[in-house]
């Protein structure tokens, strides 16, 4: 199963790490991400892609366009 080749994948948590192993809590803060929802833009590489193997029940994977641009985990303001 090949992947798409890209320069960056953005990451989401989408369940908190608290209840699980300490170890599964320091690859989500190595990761960056530090809040539920928040959105993480990590280089495309393995150390990135086992780092999301390790915590498949705590975040996903967006693809470009649901991303949404707001890689900092900020709601953006509607005009």
């Amino acid at each position: 199963m090949a992947r798409k080749k890209r320069a960056t994948i953005h990451v989401q948590q989408v369940k908190s790490g608290i209840g699980y192993s300490r170890r599964q809590s320091e690859v989500l803060k190595g990761m960056g991400l530090r809040r539920m929802h928040q959105i993480v833009e990590l280089p495309d590489n393995e150390a990135s892609w086992g780092m999301v193997r390790k915590v498949p029940h705590l975040v996903r994977v967006l693809e470009p366009e649901d991303a949404g641009g707001s890689a900092s985990g900020e709601k953006e303001k509607k005009q």
